[in-house]
């Protein structure tokens, strides 16, 4: 039994939002501490195999952190401290924002999954961006931009544009959010109409890498549409996939009724579908989402054309280790399929 199983009924005892709010102070205190370095020597994995490079970056190891887990760059080199490969923050809106009133995050522990109806909650893009130009990351970073809760659908193209201009300085690549559930009408921007307008703008701005995230619960025929838009823009790669409003009936969760974006072990095999639907429409990088807790289920996504992986629910299930314990077994697959990288294993179950 791992410290983390020891400490984890605690964590549950409180709040979900709660203990995630105690997480990320005891993230800040070790930040920019001889601590750190401590943690870092404990938990990061150096291997060349591990590293992977996308969108003209180079990144250490595959395992990120997701958005939603550090909304406002408050811990990005202390989440690099426990061995990630790259963190990407957000989403960031281009207004403060306080988002929906809790209770907001519920946890599913039969399931290995949360609902979060979250709301954008966020400091704002000016403060932010201000937050990421004084930071020196030891990781790629990562910028999830999303549409102000305030902000008409038909100014959309100014709002992605003013949050950007703000986060530019901070950012190794770019996020166009336009698939949380839990901001009314955020996703119907994800028509082809509405995807190129504002893509377009941001790439008109000087976002580069730019890279969309996209729904797990859109058609075939809309995801296909969305990576033509990728594809005839020269954007630089896709997210799959983000929470889904869908509720599988193998759900046994207490809260599984509660509205919002449900993530975790749940949501792990469609992700992995949307991985390779994606991966095989282009040859565009693909960041794989939804799911990932072990080594096998990042493996997965990766031979199926994912080059990274993200994770947020599986450090609430997993603990601080997780990254360190995915890539240490990512390294005992690639051996064992005698791969010797990454990056050749990267579309190997692809037809």
């Amino acid at each position: 039994m791992t410290l983390y199983d020891r400490c984890k009924p605690l964590a549950f005892g409180l709040g979900a939002e709660t203990a995630h709010g105690v997480g990320k102070r005891l993230l800040s205190g070790l930040q920019s501490t001889p601590i750190e370095r401590v943690v870092a020597d404990a938990c990061t994995v150096v291997d060349s195999r591990l590293r992977v490079e996308a969108f003209g970056r180079t990144f250490p190891n595959p395992v990120g952190v997701a958005a939603g887990f550090d909304k406002n760059a408050e811990v990005p080199n202390a989440l690099a401290a426990l061995g990630f490969g790259h963190v990407e923050i957000g989403g960031v809106t281009a207004e403060p924002q306080a988002g929906n009133p809790p209770p907001r995050l519920f946890r599913l522990p039969e399931d290995e999954a949360l609902i979060n109806r979250m709301g954008f909650n966020n400091d704002g893009a000016d403060v932010v961006g201000e937050r990421l130009e004084t930071t020196d990351p030891r990781v790629p970073i990562g910028v999830n931009i999303g549409k102000s809760k305030s902000t008409p659908n038909e100014e959309a193209e100014s709002d992605y544009r003013y949050t950007f201009e703000r986060v530019a300085g901070g950012g190794d690549y770019f996020v166009v959010n336009v698939s949380s559930p839990n901001t009314p009408e955020l996703r119907a921007l994800q028509r082809r109409d509405r995807l190129e307008s504002i893509l377009g703008e941001l790439a008109d701005a000087g976002a580069d890498p730019l890279l969309v995230k996209l729904s797990p619960d859109l058609t075939e025929e809309a995801i296909a549409e969305a990576v033509d838009v990728v594809e005839a823009l020269d954007l630089d790669g896709v997210i799959a996939a983000n929470t889904t409003t869908d509720r599988p009936d193998s759900l046994a969760g207490a809260h599984a009724d509660e509205a919002g974006g449900l993530s975790g072990k749940p949501l792990e095999g469609t992700a992995t579908s949307a991985v390779r639907f994606v991966a095989e429409r282009t040859d565009k990088p693909v960041i794989g989402v939804g799911g990932v807790t072990d080594a096998e289920g990042a493996y997965e996504k990766i031979k199926n054309g994912a080059s990274l992986v993200q994770l947020y629910t599986g450090i609430v299930y997993e603990g601080p280790t997780v990254a360190r314990d995915i890539n240490r077994g990512l390294l005992e697959l690639l051996e064992r399929d005698g791969f010797g990288s990454i990056a050749e294993a990267v579309g190997a179950d692809l037809s």
